[in-house]
């Protein structure tokens, strides 16, 4: 029997793993070719459904890790994240500017956080 439980593996990754009471979510991209806010609003619902499988939710995030392809797009994003996150319990966060997979996405988030 594992003590790792791997969600949705695949030949090159898993979009999230399991381990030690912590859960590691791969980056979470939205649809390409869409607005900054869609796309972070697809990100943190694709997060809300990855962490629900794994026995959390977003009020255990202990870090967050957030690529733009565009630092002036720093502003829409957090709109959606700032209405999203937990106020009680913010994550320590990191964002930066990155080129990302493809040209068309905008907006990439890694998150660790606690199992209940």
């Amino acid at each position: 029997m594992s003590d790792i439980t791997r969600l949705d593996p695949g030949p090159r990754m898993s979009q999230a793993v399991v381990h030690g009471g912590l859960v590691w979510l791969a980056g979470q991209v939205g649809a390409p070719g869409q607005s900054v806010t869609a796309q972070t609003q697809a990100v943190l619902a694709s997060i809300d459904s990855l962490l629900a499988r794994a026995g959390t939710d977003k009020s255990r995030l202990l870090q967050a890790t957030i690529w733009l392809a565009d630092m002036a797009d720093f502003a829409e994003m957090n709109a959606v994240w700032d209405a999203w996150v937990d106020p009680a319990n913010p994550p320590a966060r990191a964002t930066g500017e990155s080129r990302l997979a493809g040209p068309d996405y905008k907006v990439e988030i890694i998150v660790v956080a606690a199992l209940k």
